[in-house]
């Protein structure tokens, strides 16, 4: 048999194809092929069919039988297997290119400044780095996941204009940092228990209370993520469960009212403590209902029922007796001001100087 002459082409081919083309050559059967082989003809077929390289084993056994030299058989493989990896990275780009208009819709500018993705200037670039923070193939992926389909508070009026691409990247900031942390095995009957001490840091100051909070929090297996507002999400907070044994509270300080962040940390704690682990709720009939008995959970945790009444009873609300009874409930002053307006028992405006204005460190 003829040991030199072979094909030599610009673009390669499979090898199975040549391997074809040489036993045709040679006035052999595969199934001779793979008996001279002492392979089973199903191994062999693989081959053919460029589902299965050629080894060095393989290639040695070709030379013998066939007597085109191994080094033939290992290039063709070789120049094969390089050329489809070239097409999927051909076909990556293409992919990611048209994905970039997706990059603006998922935050990328946001995710860079929290420092979760690198700040690129291509299009493609920063297509790869969003697709690697979310841990998917394809951008289009995303809003399939069930995740990014948790509930969120947010207002009734502005559903929408919410965009659910914004969402997404606020809950994958939320998932991202949860991870980082340290925390205990989620426990509800120690958060209940711990509702009390939570209620007494409302009247220090962030940067007082800040780490207080989140170790609390850690300790009853509740991860606490503050993350800055997205545009376009509307998300006040958002609650879910990263595990069984851990649960997330991301607040975004959206309108950085004091009184705003405490209604909203206490609103998703009650989430964690009456309803499932394994809920999502969306928007409807279901989550309006469990929206408001997260709201009333709130609500009478700050501020118990029977003191409110007593409160509300005198419909003369100076200054003065605003912060004695915050004093006497143990709550900042901020958040019965807070309530008094939601219940528009005051004007919007009035008492504003007992709130508090929280906003985000600079690091």
């Amino acid at each position: 048999m003829e040991t030199e002459s072979h094909f030599v082409s610009d673009l390669p081919i499979p090898p199975g194809e040549y391997l074809e083309e040489v036993v045709e050559e040679l006035g052999i059967s595969k199934g001779e092929l793979a008996t001279r082989m002492g392979r089973p003809l199903p191994k062999l077929s693989a081959i053919f069919s460029g589902k299965k390289a050629i080894t060095p084993d393989t290639a040695l056994q070709l030379e013998r039988v066939t007597g085109v030299g191994a080094h033939i058989w290992t290039g063709l493989e070789n120049d094969y297997r390089l050329s489809q990896a070239r097409r999927r990275a051909r076909e990556r780009e293409t992919q990611c290119k048209a994905e970039t208009p997706l990059v603006t819709k998922f935050c990328y500018r946001q995710l860079v400044v929290l420092g979760l993705v690198p700040q690129f200037t291509r299009g493609i670039d920063k297509v790869k780095a969003m697709q690697e923070i979310f841990g998917v193939m394809s951008l289009h992926s995303v809003l399939d996941v069930p995740r990014y389909q948790v509930a969120h508070r947010h207002g009734a009026r502005e559903v929408g204009d919410r965009s659910p691409e914004a969402v997404a990247a606020w809950l994958r900031v939320g998932e991202v940092k949860a991870r980082a942390k340290d925390c205990a095995p989620f426990d509800g009957q120690a958060l209940k228990s711990g509702l009390a001490k939570l209620r007494g840091l409302t009247s220090q100051a962030p940067e007082t209370f800040s780490y207080q909070l989140e170790q609390a929090l850690s300790e009853s297996g509740v991860a606490f993520v503050p993350c800055p507002h997205f545009p376009k999400t509307k998300a006040h907070g958002a609650t879910f469960f990263q595990s069984k044994d851990r649960a997330v509270v991301m607040l975004s300080l959206r309108y950085k009212w004091g009184d705003i962040f405490w209604f909203t940390l206490f609103h998703e704690l009650g989430h964690l403590l009456l309803h499932s682990k394994k809920d999502v709720i969306l928007e409807d009939k279901e989550k309006t209902i469990r929206e408001e008995e997260a709201d009333v959970f709130a609500r009478d945790q700050l501020i118990p029922a029977e003191d409110w009444t007593a409160f509300t009873s005198q419909p003369r609300y100076t200054s003065n007796r605003i912060r004695e009874f915050a004093s006497q409930t143990g709550i900042s002053a901020g958040i019965v001001v807070g309530r008094l307006q939601h219940e528009k028992r005051i004007l919007p405006s009035a008492h504003n100087e007992l709130r508090q204005r929280y906003q985000f460190a600079q690091k």
